[in-house]
C-alpha cells in the first residue's frame, strides 16, 4: 500500500499536555475538518503530526547576516550548555530524577515523529534563562562564600581583635546587600543584565510597588515559565517508560545474575539462559521506548510485533543505533567505580546525561526512517543485520557480567540500565 494513500485515524493520546499557547502546534480530534494534520496508520503502525513544539529557530546566513549568525551561535552553545546542566541537576534528585528520564523519552519522541534534529530541544528556549540564573547566583554568591570562609580564619585566630569585629559587620552587610539583590534580579526576571544592574532592581521594585499588582502578575509569569517545562508531562512519560523498560528487563537481568558460586551449575544454567533473554531484550527495548515516546501511548511498550515488522525496513539502521548506544553505554559504568558525595552527584549525571541524549536522538531518528520506509529490505539484508548485532549485544552482556566486581553497587549495577533506565549512577 502506497504511503499516500494511508488510512486517517485520530490518537487520543495527544491531548496529554502537547499544546501551549504561544506555539504553532495543531492538533485535531474526531470534530476536525482538516485531515492533513491527524494520525495516520499505515500496516498497524501508529505515526503522529509533526510537532512544532520548542522548535530552534534556523541560523540565519552567515554570509548575509554575520552578526545575526554569531549571536545566534552563541545563543544556542549556551543554551545547549544551560539545559544539560539542568537536565544533570535534576538527574541527581531521587524521584525527580524521572523528569529527566521523561525529558529523554521527549526528545526521542519528537524525533521519531519528525525525523528533524531542529525539533529534539523542546526546553532550549527557556534553558538560557536557566544558565542565566546559576551564571548571576554563583557570580554574587562566591564572593560571599569567599568571605566567609576569611571570617571564619579570622575567629579561630583573633576572634576579639577589633579587624575580626570590623570583618564581621562588613560580613553582615554584604550577605543582606547580596541577598536582596538576588531576589530582585530574580524578580525581574532573571537575565544576565538584571544581576549586573543593582540600582536599576532597586529602582524598578519601587516603580512596581507604586504601580500596584506586582505579585499578580509575578504569579502568572511564575506559572507560564512551569507550564513550559512541561513537568507533569515528562514526569508521566519518564514513569511509563520506567515501568515499561522494568517490565523488559528485570526478570532477565535477575537470571543473570543469580551465578555466585563457581560450583553451581545449576546457577551457571540460569544465569545463560537470563544473558540470551537479555541479549534479546536490549536488541528491542530501546525501539520500544521510541515506539512509546513517539506514541505517547503506554500499550506501545508491548507491541513487539511493530517493532520487529520496523526493524525489517531499516535493519542497517538499528544496527548502527544498537552499535553506538552500546559502545556509548560501556563507559559509564567506569563511573559507578566510586560514586561522589550526593551533593557532588551532579558532576556525574552531567557525563551520563552528555551521553545519554545523543543515543536517545539516534533510537528516534532510526525509528522515524523506519517509519517512512514503504516496504521491507531484502530479507538477505536483514538476516545479516540480525546475525551481526547477535555477536555485538552478545559481548555487551558477557561484559556487563563482570560490573558488578568493581562497582559500588555490586550486582545491583546490573539493573540501572542507565541508558534505558534512570539516566543515574546511583
Amino acid at each position: 500500500m502506497d504511503d499516500r494513500t494511508m488510512t486517517v485515524l485520530v490518537d487520543a493520546s495527544l491531548g496529554l499536555g502537547l499544546v501551549k499557547s504561544q506555539v504553532s502546534l495543531r492538533v485535531d480530534t474526531a470534530m476536525s475538518a482538516q485531515p492533513s494534520t491527524l494520525s495516520v496508520t499505515t500496516e498497524g503502525l501508529v505515526l503522529l503530526p509533526e510537532d512544532k513544539l520548542g522548535e530552534v529557530l534556523r541560523c540565519p546566513n552567515i554570509l548575509q547576516h554575520p552578526l545575526r549568525a554569531t549571536g545566534w551561535l552563541i545563543r544556542m552553545l549556551f543554551g545547549l550548555f544551560s539545559l544539560i546542566l539542568l537536565l544533570a541537576v535534576i538527574a541527581a534528585i531521587p524521584v525527580v530524577n524521572v523528569l529527566a528520564l521523561g525529558y529523554l523519552l521527549e526528545v526521542e519522541g519528537r524525533m521519531g515523529r519528525t525525523g528533524k534534529l531542529r525539533f529534539a530541544f523542546p526546553l532550549l528556549e527557556i534553558a538560557p534563562r536557566f544558565g542565566a540564573i546559576v551564571a548571576g547566583l554563583s557570580g554574587w554568591l562566591i564572593p560571599v562564600w569567599i568571605l566567609t570562609e576569611i571570617l571564619a580564619d579570622y575567629r579561630l585566630i583573633a576572634p576579639e581583635s577589633e579587624a575580626t569585629t570590623a570583618l564581621e559587620s562588613a560580613h553582615t552587610v554584604a550577605v543582606v546587600m547580596v541577598t536582596v539583590h538576588l531576589l530582585l534580579s530574580l524578580a525581574r526576571g532573571g537575565s544576565f543584565g538584571c544581576f549586573v544592574r543593582p540600582l536599576k532592581n532597586l529602582l524598578w521594585l519601587i516603580g512596581q510597588l507604586r504601580r500596584g499588582g506586582y505579585f499578580e502578575r509575578a504569579e502568572k509569569h511564575v506559572r507560564d515559565f512551569v507550564f513550559e517545562m512541561r513537568m507533569g508531562h515528562h514526569f508521566w512519560l519518564g514513569l511509563r517508560g520506567l515501568v515499561g523498560g522494568l517490565t523488559w528487563l528485570v526478570i532477565p537481568t535477575a537470571m543473570f545474575g543469580v551465578y555466585s558460586q563457581v560450583d553451581q551449575i545449576g546457577q551457571l544454567v540460569v544465569t545463560l539462559v537470563g544473558g540470551m533473554m537479555l541479549v534479546l531484550a536490549l536488541a528491542w527495548v530501546p525501539f520500544l521506548q521510541a515506539r512509546l515516546a513517539t506514541e505517547n501511548r503506554m500499550r506501545a511498550m508491548f507491541e513487539l510485533g511493530a517493532i520487529r515488522e520496523l526493524f525489517c525496513r531499516s535493519p542497517l539502521c538499528w544496527f548502527i543505533v544498537i552499535t553506538i548506544t552500546s559502545a556509548l553505554s560501556l563507559p559509564l559504568y567506569l563511573f559507578k567505580i566510586y560514586l561522589l558525595p550526593a551533593d557532588a552527584m551532579w558532576m556525574t549525571t552531567l557525563v551520563f546525561i552528555v551521553t545519554i541524549y545523543p543515543a536517545r536522538l539516534m533510537t528516534g531518528w532510526a525509528y522515524h526512517r523506519a517509519t517512512k520506509r514503504p516496504r521491507r529490505s531484502f530479507w538477505a539484508w536483514r538476516w545479516l543485520c540480525r546475525l551481526m548485532m547477535l555477536p555485538l549485544l552478545s559481548f555487551y552482556v558477557f561484559l556487563l557480567f563482570f560490573t558488578p566486581l568493581f562497582s559500588e553497587h555490586g550486582k545491583r549495577v546490573l539493573f540501572e540500565h542507565h541508558v534505558l533506565l534512570l539516566p543515574v549512577p546511583f
